[in-house]
C-alpha cells in the first residue's frame, strides 16, 4: 500500500457551537502539490492548524506519513510550516532567529549555516541579517518565516498564503522551490486566494466551502465537474462555492455608480 504524505478522514473542527469543518476527508501523495482553496471562513486555515498540531479537532483521523498527530515530535520534524499570520520573535535579528530554529531542529551548525546562507541569499535577506525583526517590512518578515520552514528540508511543506507581502522575484523563487520540492518526491499543501497561481502551480486542488470539500481533482477534473471545457480555476471556484450567482449584477451596479 502506497504511503501517503497526508491522510485526513472525517475531520470535524468546532469553536463552541460553531462548526468550522464538518466531516472533511482528503489525501495528499508524495510528489503532489495540493491546493487547499476556499472562500474566507471556509475552514482552510482551521484544517491547516490541525495538521501542524496547533489546533485540536473535535473528531476525525489525521496521519502524516502514516504517523498519527499524537506523535508530535515525529510529525513536526517532517513538516515545514508557513502560517497565514507570521509570528516571529521580534526582539531577535533574522540571524538569531534562524540559529534558534536550527537548534530546535537539532541541525548541525555547519549544515544549518550552509542552508541559511543559501536561502537568505536567494531571498535577498542577507542585508537585513542583523536588523531586529521588529524593524523589517512585512515582506521581509515573510521571507524569514519561509527560510525557517525550509531550512531543515522537510518532506511536507504546509504553506498558508505564503506569497503575502512578497515581491515578484521572491514569489517566483518560492514557486520554483515548491515545484522542485515536489519533483524530488516531497509533498506540499498550498493555500492561496490567488487562483491564477493555484492553477499553474498545483497538481491537484481541493475546494472547501462551509467546512466541506465541494470539488476535488486536477483542474481538468474540475472543469468536467462544472461542465466547462475551458473555464479557468477562478470560474470553477466561483461555481462550486456558489459565489457566481449575482456577481454580474454587482459588477454592473458598481460600474454604473
Amino acid at each position: 500500500m502506497e504511503q501517503l504524505a497526508v491522510r485526513v478522514e472525517g475531520l470535524v473542527i468546532n469553536y463552541g457551537s460553531f462548526v468550522a469543518v464538518e466531516n472533511l476527508s482528503f489525501t495528499v501523495k508524495n510528489g503532489e502539490i495540493y491546493g487547499l482553496l476556499g472562500p474566507n471562513g471556509a475552514g482552510k486555515t482551521s484544517t491547516i492548524k490541525v495538521l501542524v498540531g496547533v489546533l485540536e479537532p473535535r473528531s476525525g483521523k489525521v496521519e502524516i506519513f502514516d504517523t498519527p498527530l499524537s506523535d508530535e515530535v515525529a510529525v513536526k520534524s517532517q513538516i515545514g510550516y508557513v502560517p497565514e499570520e507570521v509570528v516571529l520573535l521580534d526582539s531577535l535579528t533574522p540571524r538569531e532567529f534562524l540559529e534558534f530554529v536550527a537548534s530546535i531542529r537539532r541541525l548541525e551548525a555547519s549544515v544549518a549555516n550552509s542552508r541559511i546562507e543559501r536561502l537568505t541569499s536567494a531571498f535577498e535577506l542577507k542585508q537585513y541579517f542583523d536588523t531586529p525583526i521588529a524593524a523589517l517590512s512585512m515582506g521581509n518578515k515573510q521571507k524569514v518565516a519561509i527560510v525557517a520552514a525550509l531550512m531543515h528540508e522537510p518532506k511536507l511543506l504546509i504553506l498558508d498564503e505564503p506569497l503575502i507581502g512578497l515581491d515578484a522575484r521572491s514569489s517566483k523563487i518560492l514557486k520554483e522551490l515548491i515545484t522542485f520540492h515536489a519533483k524530488k518526491g516531497g509533498a506540499v499543501i498550498f493555500s492561496t486566494h490567488i487562483m491564477e497561481v493555484a492553477e499553474k502551480l498545483c497538481t491537484k486542488v481541493g475546494i472547501i466551502n462551509r467546512g466541506r470539500i465541494v470539488g476535488e481533482g486536477t483542474v481538468d477534473d474540475l472543469r468536467k465537474l462544472v461542465k466547462s471545457a475551458e473555464g479557468s480555476l477562478e470560474d470553477i471556484f466561483l461555481k462550486v462555492t456558489e459565489q457566481e450567482a449575482g456577481m454580474q449584477e454587482i459588477v454592473k451596479a458598481l460600474e454604473e455608480e
